[in-house]
């Protein structure tokens, strides 16, 4: 027996493709069932199942004709159906590795399509060996090609689609925090966040890049007693986000600082109070905004989380900087100056005055003695020129505004 010509391989292979072009519709049918009955998701979906038959069909025609004619595989263009089955998989929400599986399983049937074609049809078995060789090395550079191609169009549908979702969104909460009327259901379906129920705002930021902020706020919103949690970019270093709780009570932070402590390296967090509805979800992101101005204000360089309520009268006092800082000089006189003693004798000021008076209360707060309170708190009134008995309230104000802003409102070191 003569052994093959060179050209028979070819010859053999172009006479394959075209037999396989002849059934074309029928073999896309085969390859759609075989497909559908291993991808069960697509057969509730009627739309999806014709494209995917329509890309089986287109394929295959693209591939076989390629071949049949010696086309180099690099010229390969995604069909029409193809890549609008890869957009109706990005709409549908389906993983990028779904959509690129019925790939895969187009190319495992065309494997053993061809391997029981041959068998058949090519009685020398050198030949049929290398016949399959270049069949399946050309089908599988073509499967290479378009799944890329498609790929990136499944890719670009899901950006387009995510941009336009995010640009609504945005619009939404624009029309929100504007305090603008809008279509309550509606709001709701865009953002995927309830609005009927009590709404907390609340802010995280950043110094440096690095941080996953989004995912961050989404764990502040779980310790907020919500399942989810609405957020939304501030630039590159900071977010936005909303809980909507029911009921009046919400989980309290101080186990949150605690157990976030590892974790949130040098994220600041403010936090608005609950308020209810859709003026609620304006006037609790004003005060988170508030709040986050307070902590800049403070010059705080470690991490914090700080409420609204906790900061909510130094925040109107310090509205105007200037005033806040005449308000204090005026208040404390000498005792406002940022030197180390003065501040001890204004923090221990500040604890008697919330413990009521009680010396002893204080010197347990603090963890000092209390005669070391007695002797502070005389100072602290020989400073500020009064006792502390005078204009109770405007001292307890003015202290706590330098407990929270610091060197911001006090006057500069005295020399020494």
């Amino acid at each position: 027996m003569d052994a093959p010509e060179p050209g028979d391989d070819l010859a053999a292979g172009r006479r394959i493709a075209a037999s396989l072009l002849a059934n074309v519709s029928s073999l896309a049918e085969d390859m759609h069932s075989y497909i559908v009955e291993r991808i069960p998701e697509v057969g509730g979906d009627a739309e999806l199942r014709g494209l995917t038959l329509g890309s089986c069909s287109s394929n295959l025609e693209a591939v076989l004709s390629m071949f049949r004619h010696g086309i180099d595989v690099a010229a390969a263009e995604a069909p029409v159906t193809a890549l609008e089955h890869a957009r109706a998989m990005a709409a549908r929400g389906h993983s990028v590795d779904a959509m690129l599986r019925f790939y895969r399983l187009g190319h495992a049937y065309f494997t053993e399509k061809l391997s029981d074609l041959l068998t058949d049809r090519i009685d020398d078995p050198a030949i049929a060996l290398r016949t399959f060789i270049d069949l399946e090395r050309f089908g599988f550079q073509y499967i290479d090609r378009i799944s890329g191609l498609v790929a990136a169009e499944y890719v670009a549908e899901l950006d387009r689609r995510q941009n336009q979702a995010r640009a609504e969104r945005d619009d939404v909460v624009r029309a929100l925090l504007a305090g603008e009327r809008v279509d309550v259901a509606r709001a709701e379906r865009v953002l995927s966040h309830r609005l009927t129920g009590r709404q907390i705002g609340f802010v995280c930021w950043v110094d440096d890049r690095g941080v996953d902020l989004e995912g961050f706020a989404r764990q502040i919103g779980r310790y907020l007693g919500a399942g989810h949690s609405l957020v939304v970019a501030d630039g590159p270093l900071a977010v936005w986000g909303w809980v909507s709780i029911t009921g009046d009570e919400r989980n309290s932070l101080t186990g949150m600082a605690t157990e976030l402590s590892a974790e949130r390296e040098n994220v600041h967090i403010a936090v608005g109070s609950p308020h209810s509805g859709t003026a609620g979800f304006r006037t609790s992101h004003l005060e988170a905004l508030r709040t986050r101005r307070v902590i800049e204000l403070s010059g705080r360089a470690a991490p914090s989380i700080t409420e609204f309520s906790d900061v909510a009268l130094v925040e109107a006092i310090s509205r105007d900087l200037d005033a806040a800082r005449a308000f204090v000089a005026a208040q404390l006189g000498d005792l406002a100056r940022d030197d180390a003693k003065e501040r001890d004798e204004r923090a221990t000021l500040l604890a008697v005055l919330d413990a009521q008076g009680s010396l002893t209360t204080a010197a347990r707060t603090l963890g000092i003695h209390k005669n070391t309170v007695l002797q502070r708190v005389r100072r602290a009134e020989e400073r500020r020129g009064r006792p502390a008995t005078i204009n109770v309230a405007e001292l307890h104000a003015a202290l706590l505004v330098c407990d929270v802003l610091g060197a911001s409102v006090l006057r500069e070191s005295s020399p020494h």
